[in-house]
């Protein structure tokens, strides 16, 4: 019997290749093991059975006729479910798309196809994937693998949760305050949000377009990079995907390593333990010869009202187009007007309808220039304060969340709370930057996590 909680992509590729067992079993485990541990935890939404047993199926021809198959070849894969997969329900977590079934697949779907990956289901997520808790979602909440008692985070959840209780090997999320970051610091996985623009958004449903990103999620770094590497690259279906320019591969050594740690990031409100966590995480890597500077990002306080004027205008212009006509959730009525009003009470829940409401306000004609404006200045100076502090340091380190995973029902009647979790992962969103959440300790049970933000020629494109 295979021990999943072992297997990582490097021994299912050589498992494969010496036929220590073929992808058909491999995959009816992974099935198996969802069937039997999600009821408790809801990881997934959707389970794609058919596609990933035919996926199984022709690979295992593949492996027979000694073809040639890739590193993610045979390994499940979990998709968030705001991201399309072909004749698959894709709900976003919403009622409002409770019956919608993608006609095309995303970018990102196609490459991981190509690498004959198995795209194992789709995982839950906050509606439209608005919050940090996955208690949003119109399908209810996923639980913590770590303790059941406790969210998973979000909006990524159902990924992070499902590689956490080895429901699969690795998944997809999305990120656009954090939603791959901060999920992965609470159960206890590897999170990345590459550059704005590194990977495709095409087939990623729009929630805020100048921050999304389609991020990999996984056990360890060195699997993240596996997945990365399959879906980056540029997409003429997406005009803001970046074409990768041919660059010196040049690692680079500790000792040579200057860790710049932000002081406005150790303030009041952090956790005790959490930060003797990270803080011994960077003395680590001060024995190991790296010199940590401290730096200041003096526009940090500013961050999440910024994020939080920026966001929910995008949202209100993103989600006018859910309106019960073309797809999705319809409500009855006597008349047109009518009809869109009632299918929008009813399809969306309260985060979507609050920050539709906001986002209407702060665009709305004498607010512009006091709010949205205002928040793209703000916006500009939090990129500069980054600009600054790469000219004296390599790589960025702090803290993922201020706190370890909490309580359900802790903090989501009290909406203000709930978006203080993104203090600590929506700048590195506002200026576009690379950021890697990993697990460097626990408090008791709950894993806690640090953070790196690192400086490449894309990320230049942002901070110039």
């Amino acid at each position: 019997m295979l021990s999943l909680e072992k297997l990582t992509i490097k021994n299912i590729h050589s498992g494969l290749l010496k036929k220590s067992f073929s992808a058909l079993e491999l995959t009816e485990a992974f099935l198996a093991e969802i069937k039997e541990k999600d009821k408790d935890i809801h990881a997934f939404l959707t389970l794609t059975e058919e596609l990933a047993l035919s996926q199984a199926k022709r690979l295992d021809k593949k492996i027979q006729n000694r073809e040639e198959i890739g590193l993610l070849a045979g390994v499940p894969v979990g998709i968030k479910d705001n991201i399309l997969v072909e004749d698959v329900k894709c709900t976003a977590a919403s009622r409002i798309l409770e019956n919608y079934i993608a006609s095309y697949d995303a970018t990102v779907i196609k490459k991981l196809k190509k690498a004959e990956a198995i795209i194992i289901g789709k995982t839950n997520l906050d509606e439209f994937a608005m919050g940090a808790s996955t208690e949003s979602s119109a399908y209810g909440p996923t639980k913590n693998p770590h303790d059941l008692e406790r969210v998973p985070g979000g909006t990524s959840g159902g990924s992070a949760a499902a590689i956490a209780s080895n429901e699969c090997i690795c998944a997809l999320g999305s990120d656009t305050g954090g939603s791959v970051r901060q999920p992965s610091a609470f159960c206890g996985i590897v999170g990345f949000r590459p550059t704005y623009g590194q990977v495709s958004r095409y087939g990623l449903m729009a929630m805020a377009s100048s921050l999304d990103q389609i991020g990999p999620m996984a056990k360890t770094v060195e699997e993240a990079k596996l997945l990365f590497d399959v879906i980056k690259g540029n997409d003429e279906m997406d005009s803001t995907s970046i074409r990768e320019q041919k660059t010196e591969n040049r690692e680079q050594k500790i000792p040579d390593l200057k860790i710049g740690i932000p002081k406005e990031y150790f303030v009041q409100g952090i956790d005790k333990e959490v930060e003797k966590l990270i803080r011994d995480a960077v003395s680590k890597y001060e024995q190991m010869g790296a010199k940590i500077v401290e730096i200041n990002l003096l526009h940090t306080e500013y961050a999440v009202p910024c994020y939080y004027i920026i966001v929910p205008a995008e949202i209100s212009a993103n989600l006018a187009r859910y309106d019960g006509v073309r797809y999705g959730f319809r409500s009855d009525s006597n008349d047109i007007l009518s009809e869109y009003l009632k299918t929008r009470q009813q399809g969306f829940g309260d985060e979507p309808k609050r920050r539709i409401m906001i986002g209407t306000y702060v665009l709305s004609a004498g607010y512009y220039d006091a709010y949205y404006k205002k928040a793209q200045k703000v916006r500009n100076l939090i990129k500069q304060d980054f600009k600054k502090a790469f000219e004296k340091v390599d790589v960025i380190m702090c803290p993922t969340a201020p706190d370890p995973a909490f309580k359900f029902g802790e903090k989501m009647d009290d909406p203000l709370k709930m978006y203080l979790c993104d203090i600590y992962t929506a700048p590195a969103s506002l200026a576009g930057l690379p950021a890697l959440s990993l697990p460097c300790g626990r408090i008791g049970k709950l894993p806690v996590a640090c953070k790196l933000l690192d400086l490449n020629w894309l990320t230049k494109k942002y901070l110039t």
